[in-house]
């Protein structure tokens, strides 16, 4: 029995001293990975902060003064701004004014010129030899209607007026019925048997026969005058008022 227990202690003894130094071998090495785990909390702790200070610095406002000064030099720049648009936009409604009115002019210009070259047309009187008198009155009498209700028509009835219309500053200067005329001495010309005559630049052609109740020389000594109604021109004897003859103007 001695013998046993004597073996037991030594076996107990020999376990215990293995043990030992086991258990603090395994402490050494936890002790270690819990350092380096701190170490290695503390070195991700470290990488915001040094994050945080690569940051870029916010950039310090200006000066109020400074501010006041430059808002000052925007205030006195803007007026000259709108002085200088205003000074180019009257600058361009100037030249197009003067361009206006040197288009308008020149019109004008044109229209005195055609006006008094008309004027010189239409107003020269001839004196016709007895020859042309005669191929005059000729031609005015082989138009003369024997029945002019019958035989007069107007331009609706033949189809509407497709001759040169007089522009409407030239009808009312030299046409209607406040501008008489007379036919006699004006040129004169008979084309395809009817009588034509020139007034103000325009050759007057009559495509009505005249009324045999006009006298013989009406061409010669009454005042006529063209005026445009119904879609057509139509000349008028003043003398015997109400009855008008279909014609046609040329230009």
């Amino acid at each position: 029995m001695k013998m046993i227990a004597i073996t037991s202690t030594a076996i107990l003894s020999l376990i215990l001293g293995v043990a030992v130094p086991a258990y603090a071998q395994h402490e050494e090495h936890g002790d270690k990975q819990d350092h380096g785990k701190q170490q290695q909390g503390g070195h991700e702790r470290g990488q915001p902060e040094q994050q945080h200070a690569q940051k870029p610095q916010p950039q310090h406002a200006q000066p109020q003064g400074q501010q006041r000064q430059q808002q000052t030099q925007r205030d006195q720049q803007q007026p000259q701004h709108n002085q200088q648009q205003h000074a180019q936009q009257q600058q361009r409604q100037e030249q197009n004014d003067h361009q206006q009115h040197a288009q308008q002019q020149q019109r004008q210009d044109q229209n005195d010129r055609y006006t008094r070259s008309a004027q010189g047309r239409g107003n020269d009187r001839r004196q016709y030899s007895p020859q042309q008198q005669r191929v005059q009155r000729s031609a005015w009498q082989q138009h003369r209607s024997q029945n002019w209700q019958s035989d007069h028509r107007n331009w609706q009835q033949r189809g509407g007026y497709r001759g040169y219309r007089v522009p409407e500053y030239r009808y009312r200067g030299y046409f209607g019925p406040s501008h008489g005329f007379r036919i006699g001495g004006l040129p004169f010309l008979v084309v395809g048997g009817y009588p034509r005559f020139q007034y103000q630049g325009y050759w007057i052609s009559a495509v009505d026969p005249w009324p045999s109740g006009w006298g013989d020389d009406w061409y010669d000594n009454d005042d006529v005058y063209v005026s445009y109604e119904d879609n057509g021109y139509y000349m008028y004897n003043r003398s015997y008022p109400g009855q008008g003859i279909a014609i046609n103007i040329t230009f």
